[in-house]
């Protein structure tokens, strides 16, 4: 009797148990499908900023490309032309000079693939000498713009015409040139350098840009010389207000943005940068839509998975309300969930014990194995090594080039630094800051000391630009230490802070180092490892 009139049998008996699970069953199974939703739209649009991503370092790495076929190019042809002025003002314009001038000219367009031509005129324009075979004497170039360019500007350096169409050929053009002066300083001609412009999209041709990518280079006042895909209507077309140079351009050599163009109207991923030392600029492009076009197709199939998926967790859910009376299931689905609670917070745990910026262990389970490895050492009577590492000049760092970029440098030597572990029984972490440990149980002084310096040594091998350091490059600082921790004479926090001390000796001892409590090493070899053993 005292069970069945107890307070939990009254209200399984009244039906009350199943009106007030009712409403709750029914919000946990809407609040799992919508949390399901919601971590599936948070999924593909993650999805889409990486394939945003990826397309952005895709068309910077095209971009740089360009830029640097342009520059090396250019750089060749001003270089013939620097020669050719010299020559030309020094020596003169003898007709056994021109004749002399002519035979190197040939020989210089059959040496350079990208050179169409290569002439001298004199300062009303007629032809002086060129490269062709057969002299043309009957012509005259003063109505040229770059030809006018250099009778009214003083001017030494190269310029870098709009594109023409060859009077000798007919062929389109990019002209190279520079001014030629008289003994007294005066205007006396150009020395010109015509680059065929199929050398150009031959090379721009080589590139995967999809159907809709654009590849161009325009000169310094923003006339387009040449684009792909290619259209002689826009040969020479100012694009100087285009929102690519009146925005972007003006307000940095190099980035990437995305670009609605005034050319087509077509959406990119538009990576763009000027040249050093001539005055031109390149565009690498790629057609949003076309870098999408995957993602559409998976977030199509996602979604009906996904959409599936929430039908049948509706319907099972549906299920478990019509059987919430039955206290052996109830009790059922509460094990099973109370399991799953335990699961979940197994995940979290290890989650816990990671940085989420480097990937390596966070401070916490640093602290627990090095306790835990501590001990084992000295039940083992084995050495245990401890390598703590700083960043040189990393606030410096994060001052030129900002935090995110800050942040980019520490997942790179995080990379370094989880390599360096060759063992199961090694860990790497994040100390704090730009501070990183690595714990070597097993190893002596010269063990450590090799890993420390295989680290120090990747670091700087990577090349990251750190102009904040007088090496140029990012490098770290690395402190060591290792013993045979005694039993109740030896603590933790003595490795730790014997590591401390050898890393504030490195750092003062001018960076880019690896010392130990002995001495500081620079750059390790087997000979100064060999003084520790």
């Amino acid at each position: 009797m005292a069970d069945s009139n107890s307070l939990p049998a009254r209200l399984m008996g009244s039906g009350f148990k199943r009106f007030s699970l009712l409403p709750l069953a029914i919000t946990f199974v809407v609040v799992v499908c919508m949390s399901l939703l919601a971590t599936q739209l948070w999924m593909v649009w993650r999805a889409r900023e990486v394939q945003l991503s990826e397309a952005a370092r895709e068309s910077a790495n095209l971009a740089q490309s360009v830029a640097q076929h342009a520059y090396d190019t250019i750089k060749e042809t001003d270089t013939v032309l620097i020669g050719l002025v010299e020559r030309i003002e020094k020596d003169g314009v003898s007709d056994l000079e021109l004749t002399r001038v002519h035979d190197l000219l040939v020989m210089r367009v059959a040496e350079l693939p990208q050179l169409h031509g290569i002439f001298v005129y004199a300062k009303d324009g007629s032809w002086l000498v060129n490269s062709q075979k057969v002299l043309l004497t009957n012509l005259n170039n003063a109505d040229r713009e770059y030809f006018k360019y250099h009778q009214n500007n003083t001017e030494r350096g190269p310029y870098i015409g709009p594109p023409v169409r060859s009077k000798s050929t007919g062929d389109w053009i990019i002209t190279v040139s520079r001014r030629i002066n008289l003994p007294d300083g005066s205007f006396g001609g150009v020395a010109l350098a015509t680059i065929d412009m199929k050398y150009f999209k031959l090379f721009y041709d080589k590139f995967s840009i999809g159907k809709r990518g654009a590849v161009f280079i325009a000169n310094g006042k923003g006339i387009l010389l040449l684009r792909r895909p290619f259209d002689e209507k826009m040969l020479g077309k100012d694009i100087s207000q285009f929102p690519l140079f009146k925005d972007h351009l003006s307000k940095g050599p190099i980035g990437t943005a995305s670009i609605k163009s005034k050319l087509d109207g077509v959406t990119r991923i538009n990576s763009y940068r000027r040249v050093e030392e001539y005055p031109l600029a390149v565009s690498a492009a790629l057609s949003q839509d076309e870098v999408l076009e995957s993602w559409r197709s998976d977030v199509y199939i996602q979604f009906l998975v996904g959409g599936m998926l929430v039908l049948l967790i509706s319907y099972l859910g549906y299920r478990m309300v019509n059987q919430i009376n039955l206290q052996s299931k109830t009790e059922q689905k509460l094990l099973l969930a109370g399991i799953e609670l335990e699961l979940i917070n197994e995940t979290l745990s290890r989650l816990a014990s990671q940085d989420g910026l480097t990937g390596l262990a966070n401070r916490r389970h640093f602290d627990e194995s090095l306790m835990s490895e501590f001990n084992r050492a000295q039940r083992g009577e084995s050495s245990l090594g401890l390598i703590m590492i700083d960043v040189d000049f990393f606030k410096q760092y994060n001052d030129i080039y900002g935090h995110v970029a800050g942040d980019e440098c520490l997942r790179k030597i995080g990379k370094v630094v989880a390599y360096s572990m060759r063992r199961p029984g090694d860990l790497a972490a994040r100390y704090g800051g730009e501070e990183m440990v690595v714990l070597l149980p097993g190893t002596d002084l010269i063990g450590t000391l090799a890993v420390a310096e295989s680290i120090r040594s990747a670091v700087q091998s990577m090349g990251v630009a750190h102009t904040g350091n007088p090496l140029g490059v990012v490098t770290v600082s690395i402190g060591v230490e290792a013993f045979f921790p005694i039993h109740l004479e030896s603590q933790p926090i003595e490795l730790v802070e014997a590591a401390d001390k050898a890393l504030y000796k490195a750092k003062e001892s001018g960076r880019n180092q690896v010392c130990s409590a002995p001495s500081c090493l620079g750059h390790v070899t087997g000979e100064s490892l060999s003084a520790f053993s």
